[in-house]
């Protein structure tokens, strides 16, 4: 059985549609669109844990955006004292630092943990241009710059996302995400694209990026004329409404390799 560790977002309520699973959520950070089976708090992670193989649960997937949890020691019980100190490493860390130390939480407690792509394939689109506007000479530049900005941001792990100006000018995405990026741009965005890629050596099992119909609204608002994603390591979610909406504001969508 498949348990999601769900949060804000359209990404738990499309993978609790797609295969039957029991949806549990952080009771500090709720989801926003699917209503949790279960809830439970970080300093009880040891009885979830419990209760979760008692459910006859094996695999985890952990989907949509999380806070980070203010922890109180003196609320746990002891089995979960004993995962404080990889607890407190986790909220010191960058994001994929600290979710590779939660993924390894559930797997040393014998869950296979899955991406939500291997959940639900069809989230990764094919390699090339779904939209009827094709991307210009001038993209692939403009695609360059954005290979560069997110080894920065993986360094800094912090973005997955970038819009670039013509002028080769780099807006980044912060830790308010990729629409507060997308909706603070200038009239200099104008004709740019967003680029949007995992950041180099995450762990892809979490926290994968993800583009919407959200997505393409926000690019077509500001002016932008189109969106490059990394193939294979950005998800799409409604993809045909995505491509839809692209299409009525011509603006075109890559799934482009990144180059070695």
């Amino acid at each position: 059985m498949l348990a999601l560790i769900a949060g804000r977002g359209d990404l738990p309520a499309v993978l609790a549609s797609a295969r039957p699973a029991l949806v549990c959520a952080l009771d500090h950070c709720l989801p926003d669109k699917v209503t949790p089976d279960h809830l439970f708090r970080v300093e009880r992670l040891g009885p979830f844990l419990k209760w979760l193989k008692k459910q006859g649960v094996t695999q985890i997937c952990l989907c949509g955006g999380i806070d980070r949890p203010q922890i109180s020691p003196w609320k746990m019980d002891l089995s979960t004292l004993m995962l404080l100190p990889k607890v407190r490493r986790a909220q010191k860390r960058g994001d994929d630092g600290a979710l590779r130390i939660v993924i390894g939480i559930f797997e040393q407690a014998g869950f296979e943990v899955l991406a939500a792509h291997e959940v639900l394939p069809d989230l990764l689109p094919k390699t090339g241009v779904p939209t009827k506007v094709a991307p210009s000479e001038e993209s692939e530049r403009l695609a360059q710059i954005g290979d560069e900005t997110s080894l920065v941001q993986g360094r800094e792990d912090l973005g997955q996302s970038c819009v670039i100006q013509r002028n080769g000018k780099v807006v980044r995405e912060d830790n308010a995400g990729t629409d507060a990026m997308l909706a603070g741009l200038g009239p200099d965005a104008r004709s740019g694209v967003m680029y949007k890629a995992p950041k180099p050596g995450q762990d892809r099992r979490a926290d994968l990026p993800v583009i919407g119909p959200g997505t393409a609204e926000g690019a077509a608002k500001v002016g932008l004329a189109g969106i490059i994603i990394e193939a294979n390591g950005v998800m799409v979610l409604n993809y045909d409404e995505t491509l839809r909406r692209l299409d009525a504001e011509g603006l075109f969508l890559w799934v482009r390799e990144r180059p070695e």
